[in-house]
C-alpha cells in the first residue's frame, strides 16, 4: 500500500457508514465497492483495510499510521492482508479458480497479528465462472473475523449469487465542482504540470483520480486531434475509414469514452444551446458548429451503439473494424454538410 491519502470528500459518506458499522459491531463480512474507473474505490478500500489492521485507530476511525501493523500494511507485507488479482502472465486477464482456492485456504487460518483477515479481490468482475462459484462457499460461511472487499467497475458481470451476499457501496462520478476543488488541491500539492484542472477533468470524463494521474500533454494532444477528426468527418473533409487508423492509436476504452462524451455534448447543445453543461467545455464551441446539421434520432442510436461497444471492449471484437463502423455511422449523422 502507498502512504495513506486524505479521504476524497465524495467518499466521506461511505467511510462514515463503514466506521459506524464497525463501532456498532455490524461490519459485514463482504463488501462490493462498485463504480467507474478513477473515482477512488481503491482509496476507500485501502483506508478501511489499514483501519481494521491497526490496533489503535484514530478517533475518526482511520489507522494511526505509526504502529507495527500500519508499517507492515504500508510496506505491502502484512500477513493478514491478501490481494487477489488476475495473473499478470494470463492472456485472458481473468481471476482464476486457483487464486480463490488459495483465498479460501488462508481464510480458515488464524489471523497472524490477532485481528482481522482481509482479502481484496480487484477487479472482482474479472473472476471467471469457476472462480465466482468457488468464492460462494466463503461468502456463505465466512470463518471468523474475515472481510472480503470486492472492487468492480462492472458489478453486473458478477453472478447475482455473489452480489447478493455483499454489502454494495456504489460510487458514481462526483459533482464537477467538488471534483474540481479536490483536483486543484491535488495538482497544487504535487506541483505537477500539464493541463489545468478543468481540462484534465474533461479528458478523464469526470473521474478525478484519472484526471490527476493519467492526463499529460500527449493525452491532451491526442484528445484534441481526435475531436478535430470528428469535425472533419462531419464536414465531409475526412474519410471515416482512414481516420479510424488514427483513432486506433488510443486505448479502445479511452477512445470509446471520448466518442460517447462528444455525442452526449452534441445532444446537450442541441437541447440547451449555450446553457448546456458540457463534458468537453473547451471543445464546446467547435462542437456547437455541428448542431444545425445533425440528425438527433440517428445520434441517439449511435450513442447506444457506442455504449454497447464499451461493454464489448474485453471481447474478441476487432477494435479497428469497430471504430471504422462507428465513425462511418458518425459521418451519416449530418444531413447538411457544414
Amino acid at each position: 500500500m502507498r502512504a495513506e491519502e486524505g479521504l476524497a470528500p465524495w467518499l466521506a459518506p461511505h467511510w462514515q457508514r463503514l466506521t459506524q458499522a464497525r463501532a456498532a459491531g455490524r461490519l459485514p463480512h463482504a463488501l462490493l465497492i462498485a463504480g467507474p474507473r478513477g473515482v477512488g474505490k481503491r482509496l476507500l478500500v485501502d483506508r478501511l483495510a489499514r483501519a481494521l489492521l491497526c490496533p489503535n485507530p484514530r478517533p475518526d476511525g482511520a489507522a494511526c499510521g505509526r504502529c507495527a501493523d500500519c508499517r507492515l500494511a504500508q510496506a505491502g507485507s502484512h500477513p493478514d492482508l491478501m490481494r487477489v488479482a488476475p495473473d499478470p502472465g494470463s492472456k485472458s486477464g481473468e481471476i482464476r479458480i486457483d487464486s480463490i482456492r488459495d483465498l479460501r485456504d488462508r481464510a480458515t487460518l488464524t489471523a497472524g497479528r490477532g485481528g482481522h483477515i482481509l482479502f481484496i479481490i480487484d477487479p472482482a468482475d474479472r473472476m471467471n465462472t469457476a472462480a465466482s462459484n468457488a468464492l460462494l462457499k466463503t461468502l456463505e460461511e465466512p470463518p471468523g473475523p474475515v472481510l472480503l472487499c470486492l472492487i468492480a467497475e462492472d458489478p453486473g458481470r458478477l453472478p447475482a449469487t455473489v452480489r447478493s451476499r455483499c454489502l454494495l457501496l456504489r460510487q458514481g462520478l462526483p459533482a464537477p465542482d467538488q471534483a474540481l476543488e479536490w483536483l486543484g488541491k491535488q495538482i497544487q500539492s504535487g506541483q505537477s504540470g500539464g493541463p489545468p484542472p478543468e481540462i484534465r477533468l474533461g479528458l478523464a470524463r469526470g473521474a478525478p483520480l484519472s484526471a490527476r494521474d493519467a492526463v499529460d500533454g500527449a493525452l491532451l494532444e491526442l484528445h484534441a486531434n481526435l475531436r478535430e477528426s470528428l469535425v472533419g468527418i462531419a464536414q465531409g473533409r475526412l474519410d471515416p475509414v482512414a481516420e479510424a487508423r488514427a483513432w486506433s492509436g488510443a486505448e479502445a476504452r479511452l477512445s470509446l469514452s471520448w466518442l460517447a462524451g462528444w455525442l452526449c455534448d452534441l445532444l446537450r447543445l442541441a437541447v440547451a444551446g449555450e446553457d448546456a453543461r458540457l463534458a468537453d467545455a473547451v471543445g464546446g464551441r467547435v462542437l456547437a458548429g455541428l448542431v444545425p446539421g445533425i440528425d438527433l434520432t440517428a445520434a441517439h442510436r449511435l450513442l447506444r451503439r457506442v455504449f454497447r461497444a464499451s461493454g464489448l471492449k474485453d471481447s474478441t471484437v476487432n477494435p479497428q473494424l469497430l471504430l471504422e463502423s462507428l465513425l462511418v455511422e458518425w459521418s451519416r449523422l449530418f444531413r447538411i454538410r457544414l
